[in-house]
């Protein structure tokens, strides 16, 4: 089901806007022109991933030699500093990742779908 959750002039760029759907917590990203719907924990130790920094990171390089880069496109957890990529949800160095939503714009109306949870089978 979508939810509206506010316009885009209510989303500073690189300032999450954190929001509760349905008990949910979920941090709204505005970054380089793109907006991200996250869920507000992070997978490591469930640490308020929203709270963290939106940045750049090391990236793979020689001994001796360092690279950084995705500048705009990492989120750090504030807790720990897992990171993680803001457009897939995987993290650097692990194989967590951030639970993403769907995020639509209509009309500078701000909408995030958050689909029904599942009942446990008997």
């Amino acid at each position: 089901m979508k939810h509206y959750v506010g316009t885009v002039g209510e989303v500073a760029e690189s300032q999450p806007k954190i929001i509760e759907i349905d008990g949910i917590s979920i941090g709204i990203i505005y970054k380089s022109g793109n907006y991200y719907a996250i869920r507000n924990t992070c997978p490591h130790k469930h640490g308020p991933i929203c709270k963290g920094t939106v940045r750049g990171t090391m990236l793979p390089s020689n001994p001796q030699e360092y690279i950084y880069g995705m500048e705009e496109q990492v989120i750090a957890c504030p807790w720990h500093g897992w990171e993680f990529d803001l457009e897939t949800g995987k993290g650097f160095g692990n194989d967590r990742k951030l639970k993403k939503y769907s995020i639509e714009i209509n009309d500078d109306e701000i909408y995030v779908e958050v689909k029904g949870k599942r009942k446990k089978k008997k």
